[in-house]
């Protein structure tokens, strides 16, 4: 067994440190986690606004008691140290893992981790025998493909990648997905014909990006056998080109697709293939696939949310380091928004089929707030989500004007996700149809997407 700490174990020295301390409030009682919050940020952001903004809170500090973070970033830490009067990370029970040993394993991880890679070539495998690989290659015929594979081919196949990655986040992937999958079926031969060794990789690579935005076109529109198999070829298509990033955005994908269709367990083994070599990640992609581990571990239930939370900070920890220059092109859409709305998913879960309070509704908000109007799918599912939140935990007039707004953003959107998001907010109304601000959503969202009455 490792003689360190364990990431779910309790940081019982941060919260000696603050119950040391009186409360400015409550005379004879220690100072409690909002207290210690607000003076923190108090040192951290010099305006009132700032510090309202400001994620350090008093659930941020229970994640740092609750061993949920060990190894906040280095601003959260000074400003701790000064607060608490500690001279060192090691007093308020701070420590880097990766730091401390950087070398060693559990055998329990060793073996997961095992059995993880011998699962994903074993799905590489079927797909170079079964059908995803060559149903995709026998589309078109040999004459009409050019004789040799030069940069030219390559960079046609990444810019119809970005063109639909485009639309699909815009418009969601109903109506353009036949489209997309049409152009991939034609570029596909392009990997039978004579490639230079200097670009065969970049190739593969490139075909990996536009089979995996295809796929996901493919699985916003519910065609989710069809999906699976493009990402099949896509994944074949980065280990081939052995690229690590680009197997974990494609993992990461597919994990999504079977969070949503009810086999959460398969989106956990997904998203840990992923990390599977995080060491070759940058801090964005291990964000991204310990988020997606939080959504599969609280869809599992709540025997499981507390892993779930113990994810999400992960998540928290590594995206506080991220850095935008490291990060490939296809990782640009996981931005701070994007990493509050996803974290909010899981932490919705948490919060609907649990007794634990979370921090999901200020994560929607933020992500609403602060999406870039091509993410307009994105946005429009964190709203209705949020909206389902607050009528399910909160005030319902809020919510049939947040859901409204939902409403409003959907206009554009062609997605079969975002509608059933709609009609699960249309069944939580459904507790509240008294005020007449709520019969008007429900009759709304009714004509939308055709939700029962």
């Amino acid at each position: 067994m490792d003689d360190h700490l364990s990431e779910t174990e309790k940081n019982n020295a941060l919260r000696e440190a603050r119950e040391r301390r009186p409360s400015r409030i409550s005379p004879g009682q220690p100072l409690s986690r909002s207290e210690l919050a607000a003076m923190v940020t108090e040192q951290l952001f010099p305006t009132r606004e700032q510090r309202r903004r400001s994620p350090f809170n008093a659930n941020y500090v229970a994640k740092l008691e609750g061993g949920l973070i060990h190894w906040p970033k280095h601003e959260y830490r000074a400003a701790l140290r000064e607060v608490l009067g500690a001279a060192t990370d090691d007093e308020l029970g701070f420590y880097d893992a990766r730091a401390r040993h950087p070398t060693t394993a559990t055998v329990q991880s060793v073996n997961r981790r095992t059995v993880l890679s011998t699962t994903a070539g074993a799905i590489v495998g079927a797909g170079i025998a079964g059908a995803p690989t060559l149903s995709l290659l026998d589309n078109t015929s040999p004459d009409s493909l050019p004789r040799h594979i030069g940069r030219e081919h390559i960079d046609e196949v990444l810019r119809a990648a970005v063109v639909f990655k485009h639309w699909d986040n815009t418009h969601g992937g109903a109506i353009a997905r036949e489209i997309a999958d049409d152009k991939l079926r034609r570029l596909a031969p392009l990997l039978l014909r004579p490639c230079p060794p200097g670009i065969q990789a970049d190739l593969h690579i490139a075909f990996a990006e536009l089979a995996s935005v295809v796929a996901f076109m493919l699985f916003d529109a519910y065609e989710h056998d069809a999906a699976r198999k493009r990402f099949t070829f896509a994944l074949e298509r980065a280990e081939t080109g052995r690229n690590w990033q680009q197997r974990a955005i494609v993992l990461a994908r597919m994990a999504r697709q079977e969070i949503w269709c009810g086999n959460p367990d398969d989106g956990l083994t997904y998203a840990e293939m992923g990390l599977v070599r995080a060491e070759r990640l940058t801090a964005t992609e291990r964000a991204m696939l310990h988020t997606i581990r939080a959504r599969a571990l609280a869809k599992l239930g709540p025997s499981r949310a507390q892993d779930a939370l113990t994810a999400v900070g992960t998540a928290d920890d590594a995206f506080a380091h991220s850095r935008r220059t490291e990060d490939p092109t296809w990782m640009r859409f996981y931005d701070s928004a994007q990493h509050h709305g996803d974290t909010a998913h899981a932490l919705f879960d948490i919060a609907m089929r649990s007794d634990l309070d979370t921090e999901a509704s200020q994560r929607f908000s933020y992500s609403v707030k602060h999406h870039a109007p091509e993410f307009a799918r994105s946005r429009t599912i964190s709203r209705t989500k949020l909206a389902s939140l607050t009528m399910a935990q909160g005030d319902p007039v809020e919510a049939a004007h947040i859901g409204n707004l939902a409403l409003d953003d959907a206009g554009g959107v062609h997605s079969l996700r975002a509608a059933d998001d709609l009609r699960e907010l249309h069944r939580f109304a459904a507790l509240h149809t008294a005020l007449p601000e709520v019969r008007q959503l429900r009759t709304r969202i009714h004509a939308t997407v055709g939700a029962a009455a």
